[in-house]
């Protein structure tokens, strides 16, 4: 007769996620390596992160303070818009674990607002290329249109990551009603018109922002990868112990952020921009 007594829960949450010491240092060595090889201060590091995803065209980026952006123009509207939709659905909407998606005609605006960041993306490239095009594009029209893909990738992933990451995952949509939509397009409306701006004060705020919103998209995308590897799907319970499927996301982020710009300046020679202008 086996007398073995089944292992309690807390045992069970401890053993969720396998050498969790190991995988904070890794992300605590991955970051001082990050830091410590890089060239420059704050602004530098910031642009090292953003460069990773974005083309940096000067003439598509915003100048404050005599400097540019990390972000061009899209891709600043894209992650901190991200960015803000993230926040927006956690913190003002309090849609903690919800882990349903929108319903059917939410996923249709969002998905219209994806649509228009791609036709002004292609239109401005083509432009580049001294193609046929149907408009000169501009930069604010870059980071509306960009805001509201970055909104739309929030709204897509947020759900995701609750489902993937919690045991217990709401059974609710993050983004219920027109009402929600609004709110969070209040939201990136406030987050644009910072931008448009240009107030020399907030060239740290918005280069950080950059950087973090970058860093949050990739973080979310490949903590949900690593729990799907590991098949550690639905065991955390606390944000302490979602610390460490996040560390292991953000540890793979940065890694892949060296590679990527590693790869470029070996290509390019520069971390400046891919595609000169004509």
């Amino acid at each position: 007769m086996n007398n073995e007594q089944p292992p309690s829960p807390s045992k069970q949450r401890r053993s969720a996620f396998p050498l969790p010491w190991l995988i904070v240092a890794l992300a605590v060595v991955a970051s001082l390596a990050f830091l410590i090889a890089t060239p420059g201060g704050l602004l530098t590091k910031a642009d090292l992160i953003c460069s990773a995803v974005c083309g940096r065209l000067t003439a598509h980026s915003f100048i404050i303070a005599g400097r540019q952006l990390p972000l061009c123009a899209r891709c600043t509207g894209t992650f901190i818009g991200a960015l803000v939709g993230f926040l927006g659905q956690a913190m003002v909407l309090r849609r903690h674990r919800a882990a349903e998606f929108p319903p059917p005609f939410i996923i249709v605006i969002i998905a219209v607002f994806t649509l228009m960041w791609a036709g002004d993306g292609l239109n401005s490239y083509l432009t580049i290329l001294n193609g046929p095009h149907l408009y000169e594009s501009q930069n604010w029209l870059r980071l509306v249109t960009g805001a509201l893909n970055g909104l739309t990738m929030s709204v897509l992933v947020y759900p995701v990551v609750n489902f993937t990451l919690w045991r217990h995952p709401l059974p609710e949509r993050a983004m219920r009603n027109l009402r929600d939509l609004s709110i969070l397009l209040l939201l990136e409306a406030g987050m644009v018109g910072l931008v448009l701006t240009r107030w020399s004060l907030l060239l740290y705020p918005l280069a950080l922002l950059s950087a973090l919103g970058v860093l949050a998209l990739l973080t979310s995308v490949n903590s949900i990868l690593v729990v799907m590897i590991v098949r550690r799907e639905n065991v955390v319970e606390t944000w302490q112990e979602a610390t460490i499927p996040l560390l292991a996301g953000f540890t793979l982020s940065i890694i892949q952020i060296s590679v990527m710009d590693i790869v470029r300046y070996t290509l390019t020679g520069t971390m400046e921009s891919i595609l000169p202008l004509p």
